[in-house]
């Protein structure tokens, strides 16, 4: 029978020694994002998987807040972050430096992430959307390519924390592997 571990023996790394560390070549997007748990979320999925930044965008609140550190647990902390009042602001600048742009959407010509490899050297900045309206339209125009999670049930919506969780473990393991 495997012990379930104690917090001590987990081999956590410091703040210091997060920000020091060699990322994963992935910034996350949020775009208009209502809920401060699932922002959170998005920063405790950032620091699990040492992405560069999350950028915050429209609506989306930034840190510190209250509810917003109730789910990140401190991530706010370790993981860069920024505020973009338009998030089209923030794919220009990402594109400026290089980034490959991918909204993470259901559309006509989706790809699906499950048939989707990065290029290794690529650094990808990935943009989830508002909880109701998903990635705006305009946003999906200036895309370089938009990413779908297959799904196979009656909802075909799954919760933005999960979304970020899925797609950024897929493009972690295809990138570093």
């Amino acid at each position: 029978m495997d012990k379930k571990l104690a917090n001590e023996a987990l081999d956590r790394i410091s703040i210091d020694a997060f920000k020091t560390a060699a990322k994963t070549p992935i910034v996350i997007v949020l775009d208009n994002i209502r809920s401060l748990n699932n922002i959170g979320s998005v920063f405790r999925t950032a620091d699990a998987f040492l992405v560069e930044a999350v950028y915050l965008c429209g609506i989306t609140a930034q840190p510190p807040h209250r509810d917003i550190q109730k789910t990140a647990l401190g991530a706010t902390e370790s993981v860069a972050w920024k505020y973009f009042e338009n998030t089209l602001e923030a794919v220009q600048s990402l594109k400026e430096a290089n980034y490959k742009v991918v909204s993470i959407e259901q559309t006509e010509n989706s790809t699906m992430l499950n048939e989707f490899t990065p290029e290794k050297s690529e650094a990808l900045a990935i943009i989830l959307g508002n909880e109701v309206k998903g990635v705006d339209q305009t946003v999906i125009d200036e895309s370089d390519l938009v990413l779908e999670i297959p799904q196979f049930g009656t909802k075909h919506s799954l919760n933005i924390s999960v979304t970020t969780g899925v797609v950024v473990w897929d493009l972690f393991n295809k990138l570093k592997a």
